[in-house]
């Protein structure tokens, strides 16, 4: 009979593979037959196995959703076990916890340590904090930090005379099995003999005692990319620690930060910017320079321009990460209102404003709104 795996697990057609591994957990627990003693609960478990199994590898999830249960109704055992040969009975006895399912599924996954060592160094953090200007057009800069490299005396190797380990040849985990009334549970953990690393060494080196890994200071240069931002984590890869004995290395990350500018202010990928401009300007309008992160610019006042009027420059901002565009400057003018004018300077403006009746509407104006606000 043809099955829905997505239905067995209770998870829509386009669950990514976190909510099928939680699924899985959830009902396994309920049907396990440890915990479940109803008739029926071990076929249910098993069918829930069968559905993980194939919902969790990519390859058969992939062949699953092109051609449904019939891909898998003609294998055999001879030419690869069927999703429904699963036996959760090899792989660990359950204790109680989350550990039992989670090693279920990373074999389902192919993740965990079976079948190989999966030993990598640390990753490192190091705070970079860069001007402007840097962040915006990309720079090179030198950064100092201790760390664990390898080891000059024995080449990161721990010793000489490194050989196989004998317990776990080389695989660096190994298996342990235990009895229990629904058969023999193995469960895989990293060998004790060789701390997980698949090598024995006869002669301990002295300088690192072993691990193939020492302190020290390290300078490098770095590479920043136009477009960063506060915040931006740039990926150094192979500059954390060194893994022990000769294993991968870590990686270094830079987590950016942006030193506060006393012009420009940053808002994503545009950059915005207060400039003064004179009453005469204001009134008549004119050309203006302001400045811009490449340099000066000229910018055209219209006649009769009011103060907070923002102007846009285009493509004056910054560089888009990744990209091939850049954001826009903009740019708001402040009118400057005159002060210590001369007696002639004074009486003109005087005489302007009387012409103009610019302060009787303005008086009006301010009256009416204040009268509306109080009905």
């Amino acid at each position: 009979m043809a099955r829905d795996y997505y239905g067995i697990l209770g998870v829509q057609r386009g669950a990514s593979k976190e909510e099928i591994k939680r699924a899985y957990k959830q009902l396994a627990k309920r049907y396990h037959p440890d915990l479940n003693k109803e008739a029926g609960a071990t076929e249910k478990f098993k069918e829930i196995n069968e559905a993980a199994s194939v919902l969790a590898d990519d390859k058969k999830r992939e062949q699953y959703d092109h051609l449904g249960h019939d891909a898998f109704q003609h294998a055999s055992r001879g030419q690869g076990a069927r999703p429904g040969d699963f036996d959760f009975r090899q792989y660990g006895g359950f204790s109680g916890d989350d550990d039992f399912f989670e090693n279920i599924f990373e074999m389902f996954t192919g993740g965990g340590t079976r079948g190989g060592r999966t030993m990598r160094g640390d990753d490192l953090r190091y705070d970079l904090e860069l001007s402007l200007h840097e962040a915006a057009f990309g720079t090179k800069r030198r950064v100092t930090l201790r760390k664990h490299g390898r080891c000059e005396e024995c080449g990161g190797k721990g010793g000489k005379e490194v050989k196989q380990c004998s317990l776990c040849h080389g695989r660096g985990i190994v298996q342990q099995a235990r009895r229990t009334p629904f058969g023999i549970f193995q469960t895989t953990m990293p060998c004790h003999q060789c701390s997980g690393t698949g090598q024995e060494i006869k002669h301990v080196c002295s300088a690192c005692d072993g691990d193939g890994v020492v302190t020290a200071t390290k300078t490098l240069e770095v590479s920043i990319p136009a477009g960063v931002d506060e915040g931006t984590r740039v990926r150094v890869p192979g500059e954390g620690n060194a893994g022990p004995r000769g294993s991968q290395s870590g990686d270094l990350y830079l987590f950016i930060s942006i030193e506060p500018h006393p012009v420009f202010e940053r808002r994503g990928y545009d950059i915005h910017l207060d400039v003064p401009i004179s009453f005469a300007t204001a009134v008549f309008g004119g050309e203006i320079e302001v400045p811009t992160l490449d340099g000066k610019a000229k910018l055209r006042i219209p006649e009769g321009t009011q103060t907070h009027t923002v102007f846009r420059l285009r493509d004056k901002g910054v560089p888009e990460l990744h990209g091939h565009g850049r954001g826009d400057l903009y740019v708001r003018v402040i009118i400057q209102t005159p002060h210590r004018l001369g007696r002639k300077q004074a009486e003109m403006l005087r005489r302007f404003s009387e012409e103009s009746g610019e302060e009787a509407k303005l008086q009006k104006g301010l009256f009416s709104k204040i009268k509306d606000s109080f009905r």
